[in-house]
């Protein structure tokens, strides 16, 4: 973002432009510092359960140990919607996708990629955001971990 030299209605404003670009200075020097992202973190919820909730607390645990900050919607979701209810499970899902549109990244966990998942990276893919996987080898490959 630019600051402009020039108020909102035109004129040369040069103590709002030296204001505005201090502030901007120190907001980016302790980004670099303090920043910690925000992580999508994506793995299997349907099939066995209690085994893919017990992998989702140790993969935000990763997360976290990366300094990043792990958002998993499938370990709060279930807690209040019904994953078998098909309205409730598009609707969990629309709300997936507006807290992806949040995140920095998203993280795939597992070898195993379930429809869900699929959506998920479709639309990370669709917003051009960044991609990380773990456990697999990613399209081209690539493989983080």
């Amino acid at each position: 973002m630019s600051i402009s030299k020039k108020n909102g209605e035109g004129y040369y404003d040069p103590t709002a432009y030296d204001a505005l670009t201090s502030v901007m200075k120190s907001e980016k020097a302790m980004k670099k510092v303090d920043y910690k992202p925000l992580v999508y973190v994506c793995s299997p919820y349907s099939g066995d359960v209690d085994q893919n909730v017990k992998n989702a607390r140790q993969f935000c645990r990763f997360a976290l140990e990366r300094n990043c900050i792990p958002l998993a919607p499938h370990l709060l979701f279930p807690q209040f919607m019904d994953d078998a209810n098909p309205a409730e499970r598009e609707m969990a899902m629309f709300m997936n996708y507006v807290l992806l549109g949040k995140c920095d990244e998203l993280w795939v966990f597992g070898s195993q990629v379930t429809r869900g998942m699929e959506q998920e990276i479709a639309v990370a893919t669709k917003r051009n955001q960044k991609i990380r996987w773990f456990g697999r080898k990613a399209k081209g490959g690539q493989q983080n971990a």
